[in-house]
């Protein structure tokens, strides 16, 4: 292993702190925010505009963002040395969501105690569909790409958080909303939990162009 790929390799370690930074914002955010129910309130509600918990939201995610994009344009380097083309498109299809997640949610807050009709929250809301869209293409061709790299346990790490990110709209959807917020967790946790998984893959080796 040349100094250049394990320098590259250790930068996955970064997708793991992307996902404690996040964690710790829905977590310990709600503690800030007096009536907060996260069974039926979205995480983004944790750092809207106007809200209690704004300062303390952002001061615990000020890590997911910028070790999250660290991480996977290194997964995107290390990826470029594999062979399945679908499994290439998928990371580059996950890292364009991270950038679109960032950048768009910083650009287009929530605002809190504003209708959705707000043309900030229309813009946040947009972001979302990106996000989404972005999201659930990636994992479908990374599931599928993974297992003509053979590396079968990434693809069943993606059918997992695919599963997940599905529960995700189709719970908030058909359920009352007093179990919105618990539904919601299911679609954002997918995507930072399967960041922090390509970070691991990375840091083990697995995604190097001399695996």
């Amino acid at each position: 292993m040349d100094m250049i790929e394990k320098r590259l390799r250790k930068l996955g370690i970064l997708g793991i702190i992307s996902l404690l930074s996040y964690t710790a914002m829905v977590v310990f955010s709600p503690l800030a925010y007096p009536g907060y129910d996260w069974m039926s309130m979205a995480v983004s509600d944790l750092s809207a505009v106007g809200a209690p918990s704004e300062a303390l939201a952002n001061q615990l995610n000020a890590l997911f963002g910028p070790c999250g994009l660290v991480s996977i344009m290194a997964v995107c380097v290390a990826a470029a040395g594999c062979q399945s083309k679908v499994f290439k498109l998928g990371i580059y299809f996950f890292a364009a969501m991270e950038w679109v997640c960032n950048v768009g949610y910083n650009l287009f807050p929530w605002v809190n105690d504003a209708p959705s009709s707000n043309p900030q929250n229309i813009m946040h809301l947009s972001v979302t569909v990106l996000v989404v869209v972005f999201s659930l293409a990636s994992l479908i061709l990374i599931a599928i790409g993974s297992k003509k790299e053979q590396i079968h346990s990434l693809c069943l790490w993606a059918i997992v958080c695919l599963a997940a990110m599905l529960i995700g709209p189709v719970g908030t959807a058909l359920l009352p909303k007093a179990v919105f917020g618990l539904f919601e967790r299911f679609s954002t946790f997918s995507a930072v939990v399967f960041n922090a998984v390509l970070g691991f893959y990375l840091f083990k080796g697995r995604l190097t162009t001399t695996q």
